[in-house]
């Protein structure tokens, strides 16, 4: 059993940045996909960032391309995601999610059902 836990949310405006941190249980992360995905109020849970279990593909929608980026330590059994540049639309709960994978996986996941492990979310407020 894998246990995710996010932390790294917060409050701030408009063109601000925060990191996330997910930090990881169990001694096989470092070949699991990870990736973390948001949910507004109202709106479907999306994918926003992905990265595959050997760290060297990642993904980004257009929404948050060049502006967000995800990356691992696997030492530290811990994805991060960088969001530069934020805006209000950005505001939602932040999941880490993690995929089960027996060897160093190396595509990267953007659908949230091929995901077998979630954290509890982290919420992100972006003002305007």
């Amino acid at each position: 059993q894998v246990q995710l836990v996010e932390s790294g949310g917060g409050l701030v405006q408009a063109g601000g940045s925060l990191r996330l941190s997910c930090v990881a249980s169990g001694r096989t992360f470092s070949t699991y996909p990870m990736g973390w995905f948001r949910q507004a109020p109202g709106k479907e849970r999306e994918v926003v960032a992905a990265i595959s279990g050997s760290g060297k593909t990642t993904y980004y929608p257009d929404s948050v391309k060049g502006r967000f980026t995800i990356s691992r330590d696997n030492a530290k059994i811990t994805v991060y995601l960088q969001m530069n540049s934020l805006k209000p639309e950005d505001t939602a709960v932040y999941y880490c999610a993690a995929r089960r994978a027996y060897y160093r996986d190396t595509s990267y996941y953007t659908r949230g059902s091929l995901y077998n492990y979630w954290g509890q979310g982290t919420q992100v407020t972006v003002s305007s």
